[in-house]
């Protein structure tokens, strides 16, 4: 397949999801994703409930969505969009390799929905590198640079 090459798919529900990242419950960080363009941009929507195991110790009485899973969930998007751009060469592996310029603005709980919304700012061969601005209700409550590779 051509480095230019991409498959046009609007949204991605849970099983195409599944098929395209290897991550399971409770790691997975991403319900589906909506308004995807190729590997250029999509937004990821991971919804946010209180039966969720990291809530028991992050923080009991408090709990708050810990941060590095909100730049998790804007990796697995990244992720996600380019195996799904590749329409059918799958690769074997998908692996989250950098992440840059982090930055943690407002808590997220329980009964939030999360929109991870991606866009690639480079690209070299199998190696994508994405923006990636986690939102509730429009504000951004995390940003961060990812890097990802398919093997």
């Amino acid at each position: 397949m051509t480095e230019d090459a991409t498959a046009t798919l609007e949204a991605a529900d849970i099983c195409d999801v599944l098929k395209a990242l290897p991550h399971r419950y409770p790691f997975l960080m991403v319900d589906r994703i909506v308004n995807i363009r190729g590997d250029e941009s999509a937004v990821g929507i991971k919804n946010v409930t209180f039966n969720e195991p990291q809530f028991a110790g992050h923080f009991p009485g408090n709990p708050i969505f810990p941060g590095v899973l909100l730049i998790e969930g804007m990796a697995q998007t990244a992720g996600a969009i380019c195996v799904l751009a590749r329409k059918g060469d799958t690769p074997s592996q998908v692996y989250f390799l950098t992440i840059d310029k982090a930055k943690f603005r407002k808590p997220v709980i329980p009964g939030d929905v999360v929109e991870y919304h991606v866009t690639r700012i480079a690209r070299k061969r199998n190696m994508w590198w994405f923006r990636g601005e986690a939102r509730v209700t429009g504000l951004v409550v995390a940003e961060a640079e990812v890097g990802a590779m398919l093997a």
